[in-house]
């Protein structure tokens, strides 16, 4: 089956890449001048790297390199049987982009976008036959992060939603299916890791190291909220919580933070501009290494990241399974979420939430009316 991605940038060459080592042939097109072409060099570094470290040998670099076309030319696109569109995140361009590929794919090709942010449905309105647009949700970098969502819009079929499912799978990915509502599964329930440390961060509680500290040494995060926005990027990651707090009809829940957007007004955008909530020109700041307020950070986002997804559950974004392995495999989470409310006690994670909302007297603290049954009715998600 000959697959072709549309957008040759850093997520667009990840999928290519993917593609063509499991044995497709592949169209890479990119309208910009001189973006195919650093497509091109950048893949070919790459998989010299996988040369070098013996992950691959060099007949099969060439051999992954010959499955790809890199093209200007949309119309080459023809004869394939899934095409992923992995551009700049804007409906209008998307629409147009989407329209164009139907006009030149089969009935039964799959037209799958890549969006982290965007309505799928919104997407498959631009095309005449919506029932087989998908859309298909890698993580950065593609060809690393296991995790892919499949997010079927109200227009999908079941036939395409199996048939995308099947795809992805057969290339080793972990896919899990997710609503088509805002930010998905990943970068919904994620929200708080980000908003609640800022807050903590505003409110004076503790400063960057020693919240990044508390949710690595304590809770076994791989990165903390801090460390990790700056390598994500303050705009990137400001963006992603403006888009899920617009799309949820400005939900307090997902408010985004004065710090942030100063930070990202200020150009301060973590690694990749040398300074973000820490400057990478000095050593970071050593943290206050106290346990007893370390728990008492870590156990505030966590009340909020576990709420986030027991909500999700509740309002049916996706099954119990899917969400905790989204978070396991998504972001690197040390423990499925669901299953360590279960392991800290859903009884406690409601009593913080309800501290938490007497306290500051705001809707961004409601709980889940699914975590309120469930002491109710002591029971447990697993």
């Amino acid at each position: 089956m000959k697959v072709s991605v549309i957008g040759a940038g850093t997520m667009g060459t990840g999928i290519a890449q993917i593609s063509a080592t499991n044995g497709h042939e592949v169209c890479l097109y990119d309208s910009f001048d001189g973006t195919i072409e650093s497509a091109k060099n950048k893949l070919n570094k790459i998989l010299n790297r996988l040369v070098e470290k013996e992950k691959i040998t060099q007949k099969e670099k060439e051999t992954i390199l010959g499955r790809i076309t890199f093209t200007k030319d949309i119309k080459e696109i023809r004869g394939s049987g899934l095409v992923i569109e992995a551009i700049i995140e804007n409906l209008e361009i998307k629409q147009k982009v989407f329209a164009e590929i139907e006009s030149l794919v089969s009935e039964d090709c799959i037209i799958a976008s890549n969006t982290s942010s965007l309505s799928i449905a919104s997407i498959a309105s631009a095309c005449t036959k919506t029932e087989r647009v998908v859309g298909i949700h890698f993580f950065n970098p593609a060809p690393l992060m296991p995790l892919v969502e499949i997010i079927p819009s109200v227009q999908t079929s079941q036939n395409t939603l199996n048939k995308a499912k099947s795809i992805i799978d057969s290339w080793g990915k972990v896919t899990v299916v997710a609503k088509d509502t805002p930010g998905f599964i990943v970068n919904r329930v994620a929200r708080p890791f980000y908003g609640e440390a800022i807050r903590i961060y505003e409110e004076g509680v503790a400063d960057f190291s020693t919240i990044d500290w508390a949710m690595r040494e304590i809770g076994g995060f791989r990165m903390g909220p801090f460390e990790l926005m700056d390598y994500i990027g303050n705009d990137i990651n400001y963006t992603v919580t403006e888009t899920v707090f617009s799309s949820f009809y400005f939900d307090s829940r997902y408010k985004p933070s004065f710090t942030q957007k100063r930070m990202m007004e200020a150009g301060y955008l973590g690694k990749k501009s040398g300074r973000g909530y820490y400057d990478y020109s000095k050593a970071v700041p050593k943290a206050n290494e106290d346990r007893d307020l370390g728990k008492i950070i870590l156990w505030r986002v966590l009340a909020m990241l576990i709420n986030e997804a027991a909500d999700a559950l509740f309002l049916k974004i996706a099954s119990r399974e899917d969400i905790d392995l989204a978070m396991i495999k998504g972001v690197n989470y040390p423990k499925g979420l669901l299953a360590w409310a279960d392991e800290v006690g859903v009884k406690n994670v409601l009593k913080q939430l309800e501290d938490l909302q007497a306290e500051y007297a705001e809707d961004r603290y409601r709980p889940s009316p699914l975590l309120k049954r469930m002491v109710k009715e002591n029971k447990t998600f697993y």
